[in-house]
C-alpha cells in the first residue's frame, strides 16, 4: 500500500475510535462504531437521513463533497454550529469527534429532521401571512446564520463544486502557442471533454483546487507529489480518430526547468532544443529541475496524425500512414521564403489571419512566414510576381528530433520524418539496437518498468534478460497544424494511451493574437474545437 493508503486508512481507524465515544451520547451502543461501513450507516441515521445514504460515501470523488456535509450535520446535530468546528469536523474529523466525545456533548436529535420540520413551518406561516410567527421562527432558528457566513459556505461549496466538474467532466483549457495556427489559434479558451475518450480519473488528490500544476501568486507547484492514487480510465465514449484534436499531458513534461516565459523539459535541456540563456542559466543552477506526476505535466493539444500500430512517415512534407499518402487537414501551415516585388502593404495581413508572430522580416521586401494555402494565395493574388519558396528544412537533425539517435536516426528532419512503427497495446517488437533507440523510453518509462537497458548487445528488463517486448497500452503520433512552428512528437515521441486527457468542445471565448487588449474574436466564439478550417 502507499503511504497515501495508509493515511486514509488511520484516518478511518480514527474516526471509528472518535465514534466509539460518542454513539453512547446518542443513545446507540458503542460497538457499532467499530464495525466498518456501519458506523457510517448509523452517522446517517443520526443526523436525519435513511440510513442507506451512506452507500453514496462508495461513489468516488463525489463521497468527499458528502463525506463533508456528512460530518458537518453530525457536528450540528450535537449543538455544535461554530464554522471552525464545522472546519474540523470535516479535515480533521478523527481528532474532532474524538475530542468532542470526552465534552460531554448533548445530542439534540437528527438536526436535518428538525430543520424541515422548521422550514415547513415557516413555509406555513409566510403562506398564511402570519408576520408574527414568521419572524418568530426567524429568530428563534438554532441554525440561523450570519450573513457573512452564508456567504463563506455558499462559496466554499462553488468552489468545491466547480473543482469537482473540472475534475471529473469539462476543464476550460487555453491555446497559448500558435502550433495549432489556422483552427486551434492562440488566445482561444477551449472547453474540454474530460469522458469522450474515457474518463482519467483524478490521480495526485493533495492539491489547489481549480489550478493545474502552478500555485498563483507563490509561483510554485500546486499540489504535494507522492500523495496519489493508481492510474484509472473508465471506458470511452468514442475512439481517437485520425485528425481528432486532443488534449494530452507532454510525455517528456516528467522533468522540467521553468522559466518565467515557458517551460523547457530535461530532454529538450539535454537535445540542445532551448535558447542559449536558458541553458546557461541551468548550467550554473540557477533554475532547478522540477519532477511531476504524469496528470500534473504540462497540457498540450495536437492533432492525432497516427494511430496505434500504425506505420508513419513525412516525405517532403506529406503525410504517409501505412505506405498511402493521406490528406493534409484544412488549414495545415507551413514556413515559406517570400520574396516581394516591392514594399508590401501589411496592413491586410491581420484580417487575413497573419498575426505578428506568423512575421520575420529580413529586408524591405523578404520575409519567412507561416501560411496556410488561402493566405498564401491571397498574398499572391495582392502581388502577382510575388517569389514563394518552401523554408529549408533539409538539414539532418542530428540528435534534436525523436528518437535522439544521431547514428539510427540523425538524417531525419521534420519534413522527411520516418518510417516509424507506432506502438499498439498486445504489439511486440523484436529487440536490437535500432529498436531500442526506438522504443527504450515507452517501455521504461511509460510502461512503467523498473528497468530497462543494453549492455553489450544484450536487453535486460528489470533484471532479466529478453529478446523481445510486448507493449501493454495503446500509443498515439501527435502533431501540430503548423507543421513548421510546433513542438510535437517529432520533437518528444510518442504519446501513450494513459496520458490522454479529452477531446476539445467548443471555443467559448477568443482574444486576439492571447491578449484582451488586442480585442475579442467574436466571430470564434463558440465555434467548434473538432471542425477543421472555417
Amino acid at each position: 500500500m502507499t503511504w497515501l493508503t495508509w493515511v486514509l486508512l488511520l484516518g478511518y481507524i480514527g474516526l471509528s475510535l472518535a465514534l466509539y465515544r460518542l454513539f453512547p451520547r446518542a443513545g446507540r451502543p458503542a460497538n457499532h462504531a467499530l464495525i466498518p461501513g456501519y458506523n457510517m450507516w448509523v452517522v446517517s441515521e443520526l443526523v436525519g437521513r435513511k440510513g442507506s445514504y451512506s452507500l453514496l460515501l462508495l461513489i468516488p470523488y463525489f463521497n468527499m463533497i458528502w463525506f463533508a456535509g456528512l460530518m458537518v450535520d453530525l457536528a450540528r446535530s450535537f449543538n455544535r454550529f461554530n464554522f471552525f468546528e464545522h472546519v474540523l469536523s470535516v479535515v480533521a474529523s478523527w481528532g474532532y469527534f474524538g475530542w468532542l466525545g470526552g465534552q460531554d456533548p448533548v445530542y439534540r436529535g437528527p438536526i436535518l429532521v428538525e430543520e424541515r420540520e422548521w422550514q415547513s413551518r415557516l413555509a406555513a406561516a409566510e403562506k398564511s401571512g402570519d408576520q408574527r410567527e414568521v419572524r418568530k421562527l426567524r429568530n428563534q432558528a438554532p441554525f440561523a446564520k450570519p450573513v457573512l457566513r452564508d456567504w463563506a459556505e455558499a462559496a466554499i461549496f462553488a468552489i468545491f463544486a466547480a473543482a469537482l466538474i473540472r475534475l471529473l467532466l469539462i476543464e476550460s483549457y487555453i491555446i497559448p502557442t500558435p502550433s495549432m495556427e489556422g483552427n486551434l489559434n492562440v488566445g482561444d479558451f477551449l472547453f474540454v471533454s474530460k469522458v469522450n475518450y474515457g474518463l482519467r480519473l483524478p490521480e495526485t488528490i493533495l492539491m489547489l483546487p481549480l489550478v493545474h500544476n502552478r500555485a498563483p501568486v507563490v509561483n510554485g507547484e500546486s499540489y504535494i507529489d507522492g500523495a496519489s492514487l493508481p492510474y484509472r480510465r473508465l471506458p470511452a465514449l468514442e475512439e481517437i480518430d485520425r485528425y481528432d484534436p486532443v488534449v494530452f499531458n507532454v510525455p517528456s513534461g516528467d522533468s522540467v526547468y521553468i522559466f518565467p516565459y515557458r517551460t523547457y523539459s530535461a530532454n529538450d535541456y539535454e537535445m540542445g532544443n532551448i535558447d542559449a540563456n536558458a541553458a546557461a542559466a541551468i548550467r550554473s543552477g540557477q533554475v532547478e529541475l522540477v519532477t511531476r506526476p504524469r496528470d500534473k505535466k504540462d497540457h498540450y493539444v495536437k492533432r492525432a496524425v497516427g494511430l496505434p500500430g500504425e506505420t508513419l512517415e513525412i516525405r517532403n512534407r506529406d503525410l504517409y500512414i501505412n505506405g498511402e499518402q493521406v490528406a493534409h487537414p484544412e488549414n495545415v501551415q507551413f514556413l515559406y521564403d517570400l520574396t516581394f516585388t516591392g514594399p508590401p502593404n501589411r496592413s491586410g495581413w491581420s484580417d487575413m489571419g497573419i498575426s505578428a508572430d506568423d512575421v520575420q522580416q529580413r529586408n524591405a521586401t523578404s520575409f519567412v512566414m507561416f501560411l496556410d494555402e488561402d493566405q498564401l494565395a491571397a498574398l499572391k493574388a495582392g502581388d502577382p510576381g510575388l517569389e514563394v519558396d518552401f523554408f529549408d528544412q533539409t538539414a539532418p537533425n542530428g540528435v534534436r528530433l525523436y528518437p535522439h539517435s544521431a547514428k539510427y536516426f540523425g538524417d531525419w528532419t521534420v519534413d522527411n520524418f520516418g518510417p516509424i512503427v507506432i506502438p499498439a497495446r498486445g504489439m511486440t517488437v523484436t529487440l536490437d539496437e535500432r529498436n531500442y533507440q526506438l522504443y527504450w523510453r515507452p517501455i521504461k518509462v511509460y510502461e512503467e518498468n523498473e528497468s530497462f537497458e543494453m549492455r553489450n548487445g544484450r536487453f535486460y528488463l528489470n533484471g532479466e534478460e529478453i529478446q523481445e517486448y510486448t507493449f501493454r497500452q495503446d500509443y498515439y503520433w501527435m502533431m501540430g497544424d503548423n507543421r513548421h512552428n510546433s513542438e510535437d512528437s517529432r520533437v518528444w515521441g510518442f504519446v501513450p494511451e494513459d496520458h490522454i486527457l479529452g477531446k476539445p468542445l467548443f471555443i467559448w471565448f477568443s482574444v486576439k493574437e492571447g491578449s484582451i487588449f488586442n480585442g475579442v474574436n467574436w466571430d470564434r466564439i463558440f465555434r467548434s474545437a473538432t471542425k477543421q478550417g472555417d
